[in-house]
């Protein structure tokens, strides 16, 4: 386990990692901010970082770079990067990870861990996964929406003192965390949500409370649901269609209800989504059992092309 005192690394400071490494330094740990956004390192290197919304406005000062030289040994490595991104990161980041460091990634979809465990080795990683909400207004700028829950496990289900520790950490951060055994059941649950709202958001533009109000959208996103859980349960993780459509319904009344999915942003923003993370990653599980999953092929297929026309109007002179 890191030590007391231990020097946090925020793989990926977009806006959760921003939002997640602010309220860490906010709290008195020491964190790095690491990003290949140049605008918004510089911003908050110039003016720290600003949070509006959930829990009022300030400025937290905060340690950030875009250069692995300028990166202090690492003890604890919370990766928030795009699951595009994870392969790079994790190899730029390797001369920083210290020996007995703590990784754990609160990305999107399936696989991350497994591409972290490859790089770093497979007894530093744990699980992760948080509801939490945040978009990057401008470089320097991230807006929380909600304190909402989050989750970390070993990845074999066993309980251990770094997860406890970790979360009592993220805990006293404004980050309420807690601790389970069960963490391959909760990753599924996190995951339905997403692919109900992720591709139904990023087609549409809109929010994630006005497709849970829209109701031919809600009932694709229920469709979605049930068809990802079918791929969940050949897995061995057996969730119920009361509890997995309790995912969606807890999410209309929260803040982040107001917030667009990240989906949504990377189409705006003209950049690759992580739509192989979170809709290729179930389907081909699917495939390999056998299981029917259209209505997740019909978002997948749809948003890859909305993708491939963004990325290709922005490019065209």
């Amino acid at each position: 386990m890191p030590p007391e005192t231990p020097h946090i690394l925020i793989a990926g400071a977009g806006a959760l990692g921003s939002l997640f490494g602010g309220l860490l330094a906010e709290a008195g740990s020491r964190v790095t901010l690491f990003s290949r956004r140049k605008d918004h390192i510089e911003a908050v290197r110039r003016l720290g970082l600003r949070i509006v919304g959930e829990g009022g406005d300030r400025t937290v000062r905060v340690a950030a770079t875009d250069s692995v030289d300028q990166i202090p040994q690492a003890d604890i490595v919370i990766v928030l990067c795009k699951s595009t991104a994870t392969a790079d990161i994790c190899q730029e980041l390797r001369p920083v990870i210290g020996h007995e460091a703590v990784a754990v990634s609160f990305q999107n979809g399936l696989g991350n861990e497994d591409i972290m465990a490859t790089a770093w080795g497979a007894g530093m990683v744990i699980g992760g996964l948080t509801s939490m909400g945040a978009t990057l207004e401008e470089p320097g700028l991230v807006r929380s929406y909600a304190t909402l829950p989050t989750l970390i496990g070993e990845l074999d289900g066993v309980a251990s003192e770094r997860v406890e520790r970790l979360a009592t950490l993220l805990t006293t951060a404004q980050l309420p965390t807690i601790a389970t055994s069960s963490f391959l059941a909760a990753k599924w649950q996190k995951l339905l949500m997403n692919v109900a709202m992720s591709a139904t958001s990023g087609l549409t533009g809109l929010t994630i409370g006005e497709v849970a109000a829209h109701p031919e959208l809600s009932h694709i996103a229920r469709r979605a649901i049930d068809e990802a859980a079918q791929v969940a349960k050949a897995e061995g993780v057996m969730l119920d269609q009361v509890a997995r459509h309790e995912v969606l319904d807890s999410i209309i009344n929260s803040g982040a209800a107001r917030n667009k999915t990240s989906m949504r942003r990377d189409i705006e923003a003209a950049r690759p989504t992580e739509v192989g993370a979170i809709y290729g990653s179930i389907i081909t599980r699917a495939q390999q059992y056998r299981i029917a999953t259209p209505t997740l092929e019909a978002l997948a297929a749809l948003m890859r092309g909305l993708e491939q026309a963004t990325i290709k109007a922005q490019r065209a002179p």
